[in-house]
């Protein structure tokens, strides 16, 4: 079996096989945890008017994301899966929606690998194993992990690793989740969480992304007229 280890926006283009594209931070642990919720399926969409479209004709009931790490104007919720699940404890039903999910690194990532791709899975820490017992079922002689990074165009460690993590678990590796969640903890872009600088990004998310496994189940997209769907499987 041949896997690849690809990063950003470029190597989502060029990944091919089963792919699985991951964003740690924060977009793919939030579908995750929307998932894990009852949420039916996610469309994951390159355009902040694609998601409203999307709402507007009745298509989606919510929409999430981000731009710049913040919710956008006229969007449910922001790509926070802390805030999600307050919302899903403070009564928020997710059972059977469907819904919308926009942001600056995951779901580029999706629309950029959904044409070349055999088979694509959105992928994070918290669907880790899952993930590759789905990208080793696959059938496919290759396997592509690509990880999406800040924005799509800087690499980070939490992406990287995860994707290291996951070729561990392909390649009959047990992996070592303790080490992982103490690099990524000792990463820049841990610090960001917790900031009071940045309340759009609270320690709750980086507590929960780096929750390695705490769903088993994979997401997988596929087309569905025309636009990259996300389910759980």
């Amino acid at each position: 079996m041949d896997i690849r280890i690809e990063s950003l926006l470029d190597g989502a283009k060029r990944a091919s096989g089963a792919v699985a594209v991951i964003d740690v931070f924060r977009a793919f642990t939030t579908a995750a945890v929307a998932l894990g919720e009852g949420a039916e399926r996610i469309i994951m969409v390159d355009a902040l008017d694609d998601a409203l479209a999307l709402r507007q004709a009745g298509i989606v009931r919510f929409c999430l994301g981000e731009v710049g790490g913040k919710a956008p104007r006229g969007f449910e919720f922001g790509n926070s899966p802390y805030e999600l699940l307050e919302a899903v404890k403070s009564g928020l039903d997710l059972r059977g929606q469907t819904l919308a999910q926009r942001t600056s690194a995951g779901t580029q990532g999706i629309g950029a690998a959904m044409h070349n791709a055999a088979r694509l899975f959105a992928a994070a820490l918290v669907t880790a194993s899952a993930t590759a017992r789905a990208l080793m079922s696959s059938g496919e002689d290759r396997i592509t992990l690509v990880a999406m990074g800040n924005t799509a165009i800087v690499r980070t460690d939490e992406d990287e690793l995860c994707a290291l993590h996951i070729r561990n678990l392909i390649e009959g590796r047990p992996g070592d989740s303790g080490a992982v969640r103490r690099a990524i903890l000792a990463s820049k872009e841990a610090a960001w969480f917790g900031d009071p600088m940045r309340p759009h990004m609270p320690r709750g998310d980086l507590d929960i992304a780096l929750d390695i496994d705490r769903f088993d189940f994979a997401i997988a997209v596929a087309v569905e007229n025309g636009r990259a769907v996300a389910r759980r499987t």
